[in-house]
């Protein structure tokens, strides 16, 4: 399977987290995934290897055409972005350029447990996200590049990709941004009674940011059909969260407002997937929200232009021996569900879809300047 590049030069230690107590709270909804909080990458694999025979009954409950297309997408995402790095590299994408190597469970274990009516939005990270939703990699690409093919021609580049066939609403770049939107389309579907649900990601260096603390509030009042996804990747920016919060737990944050909350491993696929049903199965009952932290770590800087020399290689090294594709197809190969010549295909489907991006990227046409003032103005 493909590894990430990385050229961080080592220069500091890897953030530490420490657990709380269990919450006095009795009208919170927190499963057992809640109370955990990895300590570092040792802890992470030993908890991962307690629920080893769990994860493989929820493997073999799973379709086996989706079990794959899960991989897949978690392959293609993998190799659209290191695509991508290389032609920043090479100057074919202007501006910021966030990658999302490393992080590929937490979008296809939750988006994938979606209806396609169901509602998305996201933070500027959005590439994957976008495909997993059924963008296609051409119109991604294309909108990476600025050019007229690209899911909104060319105009909204790395951080705003979106699409409302698709109810993928961006994309955001400032930082929380998205969290009192994704409110609002909450609840505009239940004011509509769609019976839609709202999953919002954001970042954990978003939970600083008081528009967190608003939306979770009167998602739980109003009781809003919306899945908060925090993706917790452990660095904003350059800053750790160890030194950025006095809590260690944000999930447990959202015991404040009396919400159901998790925390879980966002390097397992499978239980990404199964903390999303949960919590979907809430949302459309009741309308009740859920707040997941999903822990992961991003092998990359936290944009093309960050070198990352906050982080050590040792530690980098260290989170990359937990790889969400590696584990996941490590369990499916356990699980007779496929296997290394399956592996192989699926790489090279993702391979093909990427360099046929890159080329209609390459050949779509720029805007012209008659569509500069286009899509500007509501009709």
């Amino acid at each position: 399977m493909p590894k990430a590049a990385t050229r961080q030069k080592p220069d500091a230690k890897s953030a530490k987290v420490s657990t709380n107590g269990k919450s006095k709270s009795t009208k919170v909804i927190a499963t057992e995934d809640a109370k955990l909080e990895f300590i570092d990458v040792e802890r992470a694999k030993a908890e991962y290897l307690q629920r080893r025979s769990s994860q493989l009954e929820s493997i073999k409950r799973t379709d086996k055409k989706l079990l794959r297309e899960m991989l897949y997408q978690m392959v293609l995402g993998r190799r659209f972005e290191e695509k991508c790095a290389e032609v920043y590299r090479m100057g074919m994408i202007g501006g910021f350029c966030h990658l999302y190597i490393g992080q590929e469970a937490i979008g296809v274990g939750s988006m994938m447990a979606l209806k396609p009516t169901d509602m998305v939005i996201t933070s500027y990270r959005d590439h994957v996200q976008a495909m997993i939703k059924g963008m296609t990699p051409e119109s991604v690409m294309a909108e990476l590049y600025g050019k007229e093919g690209g899911c909104v021609k060319g105009k909204g580049g790395s951080m705003h990709m979106f699409s409302k066939d698709l109810e993928f609403y961006g994309g955001h770049g400032i930082v929380g941004g998205q969290i009192g939107v994704g409110t609002g389309m909450a609840y505009a579907a239940k004011y509509k009674g769609t019976d839609q649900v709202t999953l919002c990601f954001f970042g954990e260096a978003a939970v600083n940011q008081g528009i967190f603390h608003e939306s979770l509030n009167m998602a739980q009042l109003w009781k809003l059909p919306c899945i908060y996804i925090c993706e917790n990747n452990q660095y904003g920016m350059g800053t750790s969260q160890e030194r950025a919060m006095s809590s260690r737990s944000i999930a447990k944050k959202a015991e404040a407002f009396e919400m159901a909350n998790e925390f879980v491993d966002g390097m397992d696929v499978m239980a990404v997937r199964d903390a999303t049903l949960r919590a979907i199965e809430r949302a459309r009952k009741d309308g009740s929200p859920t707040l997941l932290e999903v822990r992961a770590y991003r092998y990359m800087g936290h944009s093309m232009s960050d070198p990352g020399n906050y982080r050590t290689r040792d530690e980098i090294k260290k989170y990359q021996e937990r790889d969400p594709i590696v584990l996941f197809q490590d369990s499916l190969k356990e699980a007779n569900v496929l296997g290394d010549k399956d592996f192989e295909k699926i790489d090279a489907e993702a391979l093909f879809a990427v360099a046929a991006a890159v080329k209609f990227a390459e050949e779509s046409p720029f805007p012209s300047e008659s569509e500069l003032m286009t899509d500007v103005y509501a009709d």
